[in-house]
């Protein structure tokens, strides 16, 4: 059986939200949005490896705490996705990312562990995806009162490791570089 080439989602199909995350990605196809950011997440953790309990400013999630709200949210999406793609008809409410980073104590941990569990949540979320009827990916659920389709969920999931990824480069990368 040949991929699908899983297009942008419409605006209707999303929040309103969402299309502001979905516009800082490039013009390229979901699965190899996808696979890129894996490696260049592995990247980035590497060079900030020695600084993954440091922030850039007081009040701020530490590169652990960045790359662990990524592992969370991972999770989460893979389980809006499966929601939508098995035609789930309750609503489902928004997450407290930062409710969910104090309470996962990402800063005991080390980097390279916290970073194995969004690869292993990536891995998951792809195999998953990749699996999905051509149909599935117009399916629709309620996230906080909106409707959107898989298909908005599954690019929200790679605008969001995307954004995060872009913070940790300008926000973070710049302590490894003034050593």
């Amino acid at each position: 059986m040949a991929e699908l080439s899983i297009h942008r989602p419409a605006p209707e199909e999303c929040t309103p939200g969402h299309l502001r995350l979905l516009s800082e990605i490039p013009d390229t196809e979901l699965f190899e949005a996808l696979e890129r950011q894996e490696s260049l997440q592995e990247g980035l953790a590497s060079a900030l490896n020695s600084y993954g309990h440091e922030s850039y400013a007081p009040g701020k999630w530490t590169v652990c705490g960045v790359v662990g709200h990524l592992s969370d949210s991972e999770r989460i999406f893979g389980y809006r996705m499966l929601c939508a793609a098995r035609g789930e008809t309750a609503p489902l409410n928004l997450f407290d990312e930062n409710a969910y980073a104090a309470m996962g104590d990402f800063d005991s941990r080390p980097l390279a562990a916290i970073l194995k569990d969004f690869a292993a949540a990536r891995f998951a979320n792809m195999r998953f995806l990749r699996s999905l009827p051509e149909a599935a990916w117009d399916r629709r659920l309620t996230l906080s009162g909106k409707t959107v389709t898989l298909r908005a969920v599954a690019w929200v999931t790679a605008a969001h490791a995307l954004h995060h990824g872009e913070v940790l480069r300008e926000k973070y990368l710049p302590l490894a570089c003034a050593d």
